[in-house]
């Protein structure tokens, strides 16, 4: 069975966020699981691509209205990442040194030219090699056009019988662009239109879930939250419910191992957690400005509004007032005024507060290391890994009930004994104060249960192994 997945990231060759991350890891699990399969990204102008040799393997160009964009398909040479990668080098369209805007943060205005010149690169690429994928697994919108057009576009018709499997990691967002812009799809059947339409506009996400033959989510929470909120398309998610599944994502343990991870101050030994913890915490403490006594919690990701870190600042200064024993730390980039907050707050709380407003891979090893809770008020988690990566290293998660987290994250007062952090429901300050509450009491009041549940937490199976079993089951019910 051959699999190729099409998405526009892929750690570590092009990452933006958690999409990256899923499909740098579920093809390497699926491979030793014995499914041949491979991933084929944009040729970015990103460090780790300019940095690896690749080979030519198909040249073409793509009708883009009354113009022809060239295009060449590469392969990576040596397969460094476990699996095949293809790129699709489109001068014009993804020679840019960034995946989605640029350096300063500024996206690109002509996303619809280059995610089409993207879509049928790689669908006149499989029409016209050998040796075609079994299956066809699309990743968001940026690829949602795919199984519309291997049904529906007479140039790719030959690839109908190809099975489509749809990803969607973060259904907010859309892809849509006025029926103005029509004409810049290649042909396609008349009749169909109805699919690529939603709301008065040519809808990738809905044309998906529309017209490929299985729909997934990467976790079963969020697939029922899409059918109460998904920007509008909620009938949509109701209406075909009956192909779509929802696969917790899994987190690549060969990355992600305290036992060896070559960005952290001190590796795992003889399953010495209090020496892993303390050590790491104060390799943070002489890297950033705070006391090393109180507990550490820290917020890592994108500072916008759907991770929560706007609610962040105002819960700080709410703990900061109220006398609460803890130490904060952020790492992060995103919305300018939420950036502007931390730095404040960094100010207005030296040796309790710090931030660095940057993404980096290594510091990110270290604060999973070194702290006591991780912090994730999100507005919306289709998955998250943070919180598994967190309590992977010993680390409790602080998480609002919502998709992927509350389906990883039992809260510690679950009668069964399951518990492995705090859980809150509500997206107020309030509630999210509560919940760091009950975390810093089940650290100082009930110690030794507080390390039994961090230990028990370091042994959960994470790894893509139980998510990439879900895949396959999917991929041969398909006749892949």
């Amino acid at each position: 069975m051959k699999v190729l997945h099409i998405s526009a990231e892929c750690y570590p060759a092009a990452k933006a966020g958690g999409l990256g991350d899923v499909v740098g890891a579920l093809p390497k699990y699926l491979q030793q699981a014995g499914v041949s399969a491979a991933v084929i990204i944009p040729k970015y102008r990103l460090k780790w691509l300019n940095g690896r040799q690749f080979k030519p393997v198909y040249r073409g160009a793509v009708r883009i209205h009354h113009g022809y964009v060239p295009f060449q398909i590469e392969q990576e040479v040596g397969n460094s990442l476990g699996f095949p990668l293809f790129v699709a080098d489109i001068p014009g369209k993804f020679d840019r040194p960034g995946v989605y805007a640029d350096p300063d943060g500024r996206g690109y205005g002509d996303d619809v030219e280059r995610y089409l010149s993207f879509q049928q690169a790689v669908l006149q690429w499989i029409a016209n090699s050998p040796g075609r994928p079994d299956v066809l697994h699309c990743h968001d919108h940026h690829t949602g056009l795919i199984p519309f057009m291997v049904k529906h576009c007479p140039e790719y018709r030959t690839l109908s019988r190809i099975p489509t499997v749809f990803t969607i990691h973060n259904g907010m967002y859309h892809g849509a662009f006025s029926w103005e812009k029509f004409f810049l799809l290649p042909l396609f059947d008349g009749d169909a239109r109805g699919l690529l339409d939603w709301a008065d506009t040519i809808n990738p996400l809905a044309a998906a879930v529309k017209s490929a033959w299985r729909v997934t989510t990467v976790s079963q929470s969020y697939l029922e939250e899409l059918r109460y909120q998904s920007n509008g398309m909620e009938s949509l998610f109701w209406h075909e419910q009956h192909k779509s599944v929802g696969i917790l994502n899994g987190i690549d343990a060969q990355v992600w191992n305290p036992a060896n991870d070559p960005y952290i101050a001190r590796q795992l030994r003889d399953d010495d957690i209090d020496a892993f913890k303390g050590e790491n915490k104060d390799a943070l403490r002489r890297h950033f400005n705070f006391d090393p006594q109180p507990p550490l919690v820290t917020f890592i990701g994108r500072l916008v509004m759907e991770k929560g870190a706007d609610l962040i600042p105002d819960l700080i200064r709410k703990a900061m007032y109220s006398g609460m024993r803890a130490n904060f730390l952020i790492l992060g980039t995103g919305e300018a005024r939420i950036e502007r907050d931390f730095d404040h707050l960094r100010n207005e709380f030296r040796g309790r507060v710090d931030a660095r407003l940057e993404y980096n891979e290594g510091v990110a090893h270290q604060m999973y290391a070194g702290s006591d809770f991780l912090l994730m008020p999100s507005r919306v988690e289709p998955c998250g890994l943070n919180q598994m990566y967190a309590m992977r290293y010993g680390t409790m998660p602080i998480v609002r009930k919502v998709g992927g987290l509350k389906d990883s994250v039992p809260d510690i007062g679950e009668p069964d004994g399951r518990g492995r952090g705090i859980q809150f429901t509500h997206f107020d300050v309030g509630d999210a104060y509560w919940a760091l509450y009950r975390g810093l009491e089940f650290c100082f009041q009930r110690l030794d249960a507080f390390k039994k549940t961090r230990y028990n937490n370091m042994q959960i199976d994470f790894s893509w192994e139980r998510a990439a079993k879900g895949y396959i089951e999917i991929y041969r019910e398909l006749g892949g």
